[in-house]
């Protein structure tokens, strides 16, 4: 497919800009006239823009074709403030298409457009498209407009996004400082085992003195690490593939799902940002009139851990025959007694659309905050692994070269 970009008079003769995927121009032109618009200029779009040359939109839009979540939100922020402003849906994403930069949107909308302009409803057009709206998007998109209600559910959708944007850049931050350091550090450390300790050899040779059992395994291991780097590559390689096996089975990652969860610090952090998504979600949902159902349906994907996923479907099940969905949580284990008691809370009152959205700003703040506080602890923590490792191997190879000096 490529990605044509046109210049058309829509039935009202007004100049519409706008862009369609197509596998030619004779296609491109088909689906123009079809969509009632007559055609003035077309064009195939290139990374750079300049028409004549192959559409490259999937490597060059975005971070390789991917749209990214801040992207949507935005969109969505723009499309409830268009649709409220009582422009028809057709002329809101002609809108959002001239102001999208990420090519792969573009295509997306432009698709999404042209569907809703042929009579699909705008949910049904979204759902073409799962790698850029999800389930949650389209399912909230479809309560909005069976209950008229269109407009406040797109803002919730952003706000929700946006709060999932700053939950992942929170985390992300957190990881990045520990990720640098360990990357130098192994950097470090291969340079010394490679290009230093084989120049060490060389003076211990010459003095022709026995060396210490600590110093004999350090020149065991940079020898290995040299003649035999292939091994080592090769384990690595293995070992990861292995895990990404074990991992990706079912009964791999509900191992691996608990274990994170028994974790000493991170296990308590994982549980709450599960909760936060949780709550958040199923708030979301909830409010923006999706059954509760389809919303549980839904979050069991969200939370990205085997065992809060399975306490959530059985939850669901409950549901299913009419009960309560705070018990089958309770009896998991899963969930802090605060989150169950705010969701029985919910139950009763008719609020649980309001108390899970307690629940997440609770458990969103008590995120930021352990995420803060594992950085600052963190940062020294690792300045003091990766001094006593240097001074190991200082204390292993140098001190006894200096003390055969003395001897000499």
């Amino acid at each position: 497919m490529a990605l044509f970009e046109y210049k058309a008079l829509d039935t009202a003769g007004k100049t519409i800009r706008g862009m369609i995927e197509a596998d030619s121009v004779k296609t491109a032109r088909g689906k123009l006239k079809k969509n009632g618009l007559m055609l003035n200029e077309i064009h195939e779009k290139s990374g750079g823009g300049k028409p004549g040359t192959p559409s490259q939109p999937s490597a060059i839009g975005g971070l390789f074709g991917r749209v990214k979540m801040a992207d949507i939100a935005l969109t969505t922020r723009q499309l409830a403030s268009l649709i409220k402003a009582n422009i028809p849906i057709v002329e809101a994403l002609s809108a959002l298409i001239d102001q999208v930069e990420n090519d792969r949107l573009k295509i997306v909308l432009s698709g999404v457009r042209g569907d809703v302009n042929e009579g699909l409803s705008l949910a049904k057009a979204m759902s073409k498209h799962p790698k850029v709206f999800s389930n949650i998007f389209v399912n909230m998109i479809e309560a909005g407009e069976s209950s008229g209600t269109l407009p406040l559910v797109l803002l919730r959708l952003a706000d929700f996004q946006e709060s999932q944007v700053r939950l992942k850049n929170k985390i992300s931050s957190a990881l990045m400082y520990p990720v640098l350091m360990m990357m130098a550090a192994f950097g470090m450390l291969i340079g010394i085992f490679v290009f230093v300790i084989p120049k060490i050899v060389k003076i211990f040779d010459s003095m022709n003195k026995p060396m210490p059992l600590q110093t004999k395994v350090l020149i065991w291991i940079s020898d290995f690490i040299i003649n035999y780097w292939f091994i080592v590559a090769g384990l690595v390689i293995g070992g990861y593939f292995l895990f990404h096996r074990f991992v990706n089975s079912p009964k791999g990652r509900r191992k691996w799902d608990g274990l994170l969860l028994k974790l000493p610090v991170m296990g308590k952090m994982i549980r709450m940002i599960a909760v936060a998504r949780f709550a958040n979600t199923m708030s979301t949902l909830l409010a923006g009139g999706v059954p509760i159902v389809v919303a549980m349906n839904i979050v069991k994907n969200i939370v990205d851990n085997t065992l809060i996923a399975e306490a959530i479907v059985q939850a669901r099940e409950n549901v299913t025959e009419g009960q309560s969905i705070a018990e089958p949580l309770k009896r998991s284990r899963q969930f802090p007694p605060l989150v169950i008691h705010m969701i029985a809370i919910g139950e009763k009152t008719g609020e649980l659309p309001q108390m899970l959205q307690s629940v997440a700003v609770t458990y969103e703040e008590q995120v930021s905050v352990q995420i803060e506080g594992m950085t600052s602890l963190l940062e020294p923590a690792m300045i003091i692994v990766m001094g006593v490792i240097v001074g190991g191997i200082v204390a292993a190879v140098f001190v006894p070269l200096i003390e055969m000096n003395n001897i000499h």
